[in-house]
């Protein structure tokens, strides 16, 4: 165990385990809760097979000692009891939080996932929200942010900083709008500057149009730019569509960041059909533009059944074409779940010839089958036990397999 796992270790430990016997003795404090134990098992890229130990703890201490003050904390502990991967403890967040401290001002302290519409990052810091006293026919929310970015994979010391600002409100009761700024250093130095504009407008309660952009303003380029619009006027149908333009920003200290890089764009229409109470057909044709390689055109048609009784799951069939790139399939997506009763619920899914990418901590792969089988028993309202197994085909793998059980307490 390196040292940054030891302080993540110690943190998680001490935001986690302390604050929940210190939560209980203040008066008027509720506490919330859930506790996960995980096995699992999968293959590494070396073919070595991998068998981490988790234990996962979200914990809430809501309105401590009758004062309005909350705190939420989740984090993990893991270990590989076979030694063969590097299975990290973490903690996701861990912070204080009190709305109205003074009027119209909200305040969180502490690890925090942050979001804004010029970019996201976990953060160790401080969050405020302040509602502007003077836009009271139209709210404004003034934001500001600022403290250590977290990162997992990647050395992190007092001079990783993350500030920022945004501000946001609704205008003309339909109109939506989030102006952001944000800023990141990395051992001292600026490594990212970045603005951001979100908008949506809601037009008589059946249209919606939205639009959302991002724009680094070190390489005086557009990284990230999205527009849609939802058509909803019938309870029936809804319609659907989308372009997005995406281009990869590096920190200006990194080596990547004197490669040249390829956008990607993306045309999308979606077109849904309530059929009966939780029932709907569904259809998806993306048109995937790439510099270097032939573009794609993925269709996706299918029906979704969402749990009223005892049945849940979808089957759908997914056509994609790129020219001359080689990647042509027809395949069909699968899942099914069913209660059988009070204690126990059973599933199955199929995804068949269909590519799915998968990011995983050291490497980077491409599944193009997978199938599975799950069962979740239900020993009380606040426990159960789920296990699932899986076998995948992939460009690392002809096949492999991984699985899990897990043990879930809610307190």
């Amino acid at each position: 165990m390196n040292r940054r796992q030891r302080i993540t270790l110690m943190l998680t430990a001490l935001l986690l385990v302390t604050g929940s016997f210190l939560s209980q003795a203040l008066a008027g404090t509720i506490i919330t809760g859930r506790s996960s134990t995980e096995i699992e098992w999968f293959d590494d890229p070396n073919g070595d097979t991998a068998a981490p130990v988790l234990q996962y703890l979200q914990f809430n201490a809501l309105n401590m000692a009758d004062k309005g003050w909350d705190f939420r904390g989740y984090g993990r502990f893991s270990t590989d009891s076979r030694d063969k991967v590097d299975s990290e403890s973490r903690l996701y967040y861990a912070y204080v939080q009190k709305k109205g401290l003074a009027e119209g001002l909200d305040v969180k302290i502490g690890r925090q996932f942050l979001t804004t519409a010029a970019g996201a990052s976990l953060m160790d810091g401080i969050h405020l929200d302040y509602d502007l006293p003077f836009a009271k026919k139209n709210p404004l929310t003034f934001t500001l942010f600022g403290g250590g970015d977290v990162s997992y994979y990647s050395g992190y010391n007092t001079e990783d900083l993350i500030t920022g600002g945004e501000l946001a409100g609704t205008f003309f009761k339909s109109l939506s709008t989030r102006v952001s700024y944000l800023q990141r250093w990395g051992d001292g130095d600026l490594t990212n500057e970045m603005f951001g504009l979100d908008l949506d407008y809601d037009y008589k309660g059946m249209l919606n149009l939205y639009s959302e952009l991002q724009y680094d303003w070190l390489t005086a380029s557009t990284s990230y730019f999205l527009a849609g619009a939802d058509f909803h006027r019938s309870q029936k149908w809804s319609l659907r569509t989308e372009y997005l333009y995406s281009l990869p920003v590096f920190s200006s200290t990194s080596i990547y960041s004197v490669f040249a890089v390829n956008e990607y764009e993306e045309l999308m229409a979606e077109l849904n059909y309530r059929i009966a109470n939780g029932l709907r057909a569904f259809g998806r044709l993306t048109y995937e533009m790439y510099p270097e390689f032939d573009n794609a055109t993925v269709l996706e048609a299918g029906i979704e059944k969402i749990r009223t009784n005892r049945i849940s799951g979808y089957l759908s069939g997914v056509w994609r074409e790129d020219g001359d790139g080689g990647q042509d399939m027809a395949g069909a997506k699968a899942r099914c779940r069913y209660m059988i009763n009070k204690m126990f619920q059973a599933g199955a899914g199929a995804e068949i010839d269909v590519l799915q990418r998968r990011l995983e901590i050291n490497y980077d792969d491409t599944l193009s089958s997978r199938y599975w089988l799950d069962l979740t028993t239900y020993l009380s309202k606040k426990i159960n036990i789920e296990a699932k197994i899986e076998r995948s085909k992939s460009d690392l793998w002809n096949e492999y397999y991984q699985g899990r059980v897990r043990l879930n307490i809610i307190f």
